[in-house]
């Protein structure tokens, strides 16, 4: 249950782009020696992503409360003449364009370009005329506003951990049009609650609208970072995402670095010399994990010790492994173990005796473990019978692939070296050509056979972390000494941020 669940993380960091701009969390001189994961975002990644700041400010809009806006004001003649606005809605809004621009000093801009917004309301005025006359009335307001739209989006680093900061919010007004009971002829009424209201009302608007705006962001970057926690955890084992290190922003690029360390129960992993460094990515695809050995080697020992490396075979898949051919050796072995019984009522089971140790190297992921490898017969009415107790330490060389939303496992060669073989018949551990057998059974058949079922449960357990509700384009999955770089370009489900919206707001 090792590296696949990793390659989850980013998946769902890339809802927000935004990056770590640390001035409260404290790394120290050496940045990057606590760094397990890093997650790389380019250009084209947020530009994609950009293409959803329209519902995001949308929402923001129509979530704003806005306050009752009062005001009072001498005119000559007339007297004192006061207002109040009450009710104001946001009653139509469309944005025409979006841009977003990746700034050195750890700012995402995001300027989004004539955001023509209308509200309404009630109208409630009033004034004593200078010759003891006072009018009070009421009327309904549409107003007409086309605004530009400035965020400066920043994270700080509070506690370790990332916080939007959205108040760099800048609002300008190039329309604001009162219109009083639909008449859009201007009068004399409406020139004069215009000129009293709209330096109040721009005021209002930049207030609640960046407030909000604000809200959305903070609101949006916890979600994705208890998204992200969420797909690295899976019952007791979980995966630290606390901030390692400053991030950065380039004008092509934003990186975040995180610890990487595993959890599980009273086990606990350190890391203080990791291999990272920027320089080992680049900026071709859209988005980029780092992943380190310590941290999956660290998660194949959780899994270990969760009893999550076992595997049960019977039936069909019982029978392919032990007539893979048809040879007297193999047909000699299988009577003298199954005594002929039924393939549906015997049982395989191979485990894990050790923790697993990985190995990243260029060629793939070695892995090298301790196996038991027991095969038991199910008697009608009596207790299962132990006819097979093998322990091997297998060697292995893995390639991962990830296609068509499934996770791909390919072994290249293993190496096995027999440590006890126990048998309930005479002289089968003796027998040259028996032992030749189960040692073709488990490198040609056996090994291949795990490492499937570990790939469909690992494509298993990602599918109902939310992976396959993404489009990821061309993942491809390196590995180097110490280290794995999953790069991809990706398509963004649209109906998340949309459902996320809705409910929170």
């Amino acid at each position: 249950m090792s590296w696949a669940g990793r390659m989850i993380l980013g998946i769902f960091r890339i809802l927000l782009v935004l990056v770590h701009a640390s001035t409260a969390c404290d790394f120290g001189p050496f940045p990057y020696r606590a760094t397990g994961i890093v997650c790389r975002m380019t250009k084209p990644a947020a530009l994609l992503l950009n293409q959803e700041t329209a519902q995001v400010i949308q929402a923001a809009f129509r979530n704003a409360k806005f306050p009752n806006i009062t005001g009072e004001r001498s005119v000559r003649l007339l007297g004192k003449v006061a207002y109040e606005l009450t009710n104001i809605q946001v009653n139509g809004l469309s944005i025409e364009k979006s841009d977003v621009e990746l700034k050195e000093n750890n700012v995402i801009y995001i300027a989004i370009k004539n955001v023509t917004a209308s509200f309404k309301g009630t109208l409630t005025y009033g004034y004593a005329g200078a010759w003891f006359l006072r009018l009070f009335h009421s009327v309904d307001f549409e107003i007409e506003s086309s605004i530009d739209l400035q965020l400066d989006i920043k994270l700080t680093c509070q506690e370790e951990k990332l916080v939007a900061d959205a108040s760099d919010c800048y609002l300008t007004f190039h329309k604001l049009t009162l219109h009083l009971q639909g008449d859009k002829e201007p009068g004399w009424l409406k020139q004069l609650f215009t000129d009293f209201i709209s330096f109040t009302l721009k005021i209002v608007l930049r207030r609640e609208v960046c407030k909000e705006i604000n809200s959305v962001a903070q609101m949006l970057a916890n979600f994705v970072l208890d998204l992200a926690a969420n797909f690295v955890r899976d019952k007791d084992i979980l995966v630290d995402l606390s901030i390692a290190a400053d991030s950065l922003i380039g004008t092509g690029y934003v990186e975040s670095h995180h610890k990487g360390l595993v959890l599980y129960k009273n086990y606990s992993s350190t890391l203080s010399d990791s291999v990272f460094s920027p320089s080992l990515l680049t900026e071709s695809r859209m988005l980029y994990f780092w992943l380190s050995e310590h941290t999956l080697s660290s998660l194949a020992s959780a899994a270990f010790l969760d009893g999550r490396l076992v595997l049960t075979i019977r039936g069909e898949k019982l029978q392919a492994l032990f007539e893979m051919e048809d040879t007297e050796a193999q047909r000699k072995a299988v009577q003298m173990i199954f005594q002929g019984t039924s393939y549906n009522d015997s049982v395989a089971k191979v485990w894990s005796l050790a923790h697993p140790q990985i190995s990243l190297q260029p060629e793939g992921t070695v892995v090298k473990s301790l196996v038991a490898v027991e095969v038991s017969i199910l008697p009608t009415g009596g207790e299962p019978l132990v006819v097979l107790y093998m322990e091997k330490e297998v060697t292995v060389t893995i390639q991962a692939a990830y296609a068509e939303k499934k996770l791909l496992l390919q072994p290249l060669d293993s190496r096995s070296v027999l440590c006890i073989s126990l048998c309930e018949f005479s002289g089968f551990q003796d027998d040259p050509s028996v032992q030749n057998f189960l040692q073709n059974m488990i490198s040609v058949v056996g090994i291949p056979e795990v490492t499937s079922s570990i790939g469909s449960g690992l494509t298993s357990l990602m599918n109902r972390k939310g992976l396959n509700l993404f489009d990821i384009i061309n993942p491809e999955i390196i590995t180097r000494q110490g280290y794995i770089i999953v790069q991809l370009d990706f398509d963004f489900p649209h109906h998340l941020l949309l459902d996320f919206l809705q409910k929170r707001l």
